[in-house]
């Protein structure tokens, strides 16, 4: 007979360490009224998600109400896992932009190509995301999993 799984909270430094060695995760926003749930490409960095996207449905619907929630989830067995959800407003970073947005813009692809060097060039493996956007963490939860 096993013994029953353990759950408890995840600290700061833990969630920052589970979204930081991550990439992929599930971002849910509100579509004509829904909770919507897609999975996305992103980078930690800066106590913020970066990531990419192509226009469409997605944008449309984040222009309207731009709070999102975003999970990543580390599964090794059945009781043995690890989950973040943050939750946080969703900004797109505009190009082309003078200053402050400029700069941002610069430090998003900078993160970006971290994950995917080609990132903006000649050889970007998907040229068709062009808009990059950010998620600055309001609110970060975690919870786990052993036994």
């Amino acid at each position: 007979m096993t013994s029953p799984p353990t759950f408890r909270t995840l600290d700061p430094d833990e969630i920052a360490a589970i979204l930081a060695r991550n990439n992929v995760a599930r971002l849910a926003y509100l579509l004509d009224g829904k909770v919507d749930i897609e999975p996305i490409h992103y980078v930690y960095a800066d106590d913020t998600l970066y990531g990419r996207t192509a226009p469409g449905t997605k944008l449309s619907a984040l222009a309207q109400d731009y709070w999102v929630a975003v999970e990543v989830d580390e599964v090794d067995a059945l009781f043995d896992w690890r989950s973040v959800v943050i939750h946080g407003g969703f900004h797109r970073v505009p190009r082309d932009q003078p200053g402050t947005q400029q700069v941002l813009w610069q430090r998003a692809v900078e993160v970006l190509r971290e994950l995917i060097p080609e990132a903006f060039t000649s050889d970007d493996p998907t040229p068709h995301r062009t808009v990059i956007f950010r998620i600055p963490i309001q609110r970060a939860e975690g919870r786990a999993a052993s036994g």
